[in-house]
């Protein structure tokens, strides 16, 4: 038997929509992100889940609420919080327009090179490694930070009952960086109100599907 894991990311905020690196910030959904949440509620109203987390961010809940109010046939009333599942924690970089933020920290690629493209270049570790040597005021977190944290996140879940059905609303670069931390390598960002499907037993964690709008068939 196997613990069943739906994270979804969180509907698109002001934020996102402002190209800003959001991390622990946070900004309301526009009314893109609430359509983003409704309709991948009604999606996930196909899933007879036990287990509602969210990361305690304002977004992620917002997402995880309009989820619930999206799905006519669960008993779940309100979202767990859950920090572990906070987004990396960009430190002095949090609020900066995206692309001078990435035009910034790769340097000689300049404005050639997205976000997307550094974490595939550099992979997650590295990238948040990279962010954190370069934060003067040492807040922004590097990869053994963020993992202690979201290492706990996953314990709890891999804790629950066997057989549990589980959703996480979550965010894009812990999505991604959870994927391809367990062998699940790719160029694309989850997109806002995606889904994203792991499978834990006591010893492994396998990624099923990334990035889906839709339950795959």
């Amino acid at each position: 038997m196997a613990i069943t894991v739906y994270f979804v990311r969180h509907g698109q905020t002001y934020l996102n929509r402002y190209n800003r690196v959001q991390g622990w910030s946070d900004a309301p959904l526009t009314a893109k992100g609430k359509a983003d949440a409704q309709q991948t509620g009604k999606e996930l109203a196909a899933i007879d889940f036990d287990y509602l987390f969210s990361s305690d961010l304002a977004r992620t809940m917002a997402t995880a609420r309009l989820l619930l109010a999206a799905d006519p046939n669960t008993t779940i009333k309100e979202p767990i919080p859950e920090p572990a599942f906070r987004e990396e924690f960009f430190g002095y970089f949090e609020g900066q327009n995206s692309s001078e933020f990435t035009s910034f920290m790769s340097g000689a690629q300049g404005s050639r090179w997205t976000f997307a493209d550094m974490f595939s270049a550099w992979g997650p570790d590295k990238l948040k490694d990279t962010v954190a040597a370069a934060d003067p005021y040492g807040d922004a977190e590097d990869h053994v930070r963020f993992w202690n944290r979201v290492g706990k996140g996953i314990d709890r879940l891999r804790a629950l009952p066997d057989g549990s059905t589980v959703v996480v609303v979550s965010h894009g670069v812990t999505i991604r960086s959870i994927a391809d931390h367990f062998g699940y390598h790719t160029e694309e960002s989850p997109r806002n109100g995606s889904m994203t499907r792991l499978t834990l037993t006591p010893s492994t964690t396998h990624v099923d599907f990334y990035n889906q709008l839709k339950l795959p068939k």
